[in-house]
């Protein structure tokens, strides 16, 4: 009987434990459209609650990040905070910024992307991306 309730116990923590660990994931994220750089300039269609993520070259050490200038969050939505995966394990290693988006209401956006150092005021961006996003 002892080993009933062992058994019991833990398969109600797996379940926990797995209902978390979706609950912590992007939303979207098995079904988001995946952008990088390629994708600059473009015109991209996205169904209602479908998610978005782009992919840029970035290198955060030096105080360069991407963010978010325009877009109307009526239509589209960003999600969580900017990821960062480096290309290797070295300090201050290169890598891509992730950012996430979902289409939250029909309509039109431009979803313009800067790279800057948020500090510097009156300073052009390094670079900027630039999409048109239709949300049917």
């Amino acid at each position: 009987m002892k080993g009933l309730f062992t058994l019991v116990v833990v398969s109600g923590l797996l379940l926990v434990a797995l209902e978390v660990a979706s609950a912590c994931s992007p939303p979207q994220a098995a079904r988001a459209v995946k952008l990088d750089a390629s994708a600059n300039g473009q015109k991209i269609e996205l169904q209602r609650g479908k998610g978005l993520e782009i992919s840029l070259e970035a290198n955060p050490t030096t105080g360069y990040g991407w963010e978010v200038e325009e877009v109307d969050e009526r239509v589209l939505r960003q999600v969580g905070e900017v990821e960062f995966k480096p290309e290797s394990n070295l300090i201050g290693a290169p890598g891509v910024q992730i950012l996430h988006f979902e289409a939250v209401g029909t309509g039109q956006t431009t979803l313009k992307l800067v790279y800057r150092r948020p500090w510097e005021k009156g300073v052009k961006p390094l670079k900027t991306y630039s999409i048109q996003v239709v949300v049917r």
